[in-house]
């Protein structure tokens, strides 16, 4: 098992910058694909970005290609997504995954999930 905490969300203007962390601890963390997908009110899990065991790989979804970017640390089990920026349409909350490999990170395929954390950008 792999226990997830989502931390750095808040609440900032339109433009600017947030560095979202996620620490993992129990099982090995290196070895596991690490992920980070958002929530909108009234909207289905989003897929955003993925990374691989060893940070050599990483995927983003079209929406966030160029602003955001994920990035991993095994010596200190954590992973972070800084994001760049910012719009209103990226209010949302975010939750850090993982799952065996990167060919199933996806929101029926990961199998660790953080308790998210609200981000909320106003124009």
């Amino acid at each position: 098992q792999v226990q997830l905490v989502e931390s750095g969300g808040g609440l900032v203007q339109a433009g600017a910058s947030l560095r979202l962390s996620c620490v993992a601890s129990g099982r090995t963390f290196s070895g596991v694909a690490m992920g980070w997908f958002r929530q909108a009110p009234g909207k289905e899990r989003q897929f955003l970005a993925t990374i691989t065991w060893n940070g050599g790989i990483t995927w983003y979804a079209d929406s966030v290609k160029g602003r955001f970017t994920i990035s991993r640390d095994n010596a200190k089990n954590t992973m972070y997504l800084q994001m760049n920026s910012l719009k209103p349409e990226d209010t949302a909350v975010y939750y850090c995954a993982g799952a065996r490999t990167v060919a199933t990170m996806s929101v029926k395929g990961s199998d660790y999930w953080g308790q998210g954390t609200q981000v909320t950008v106003s124009s």
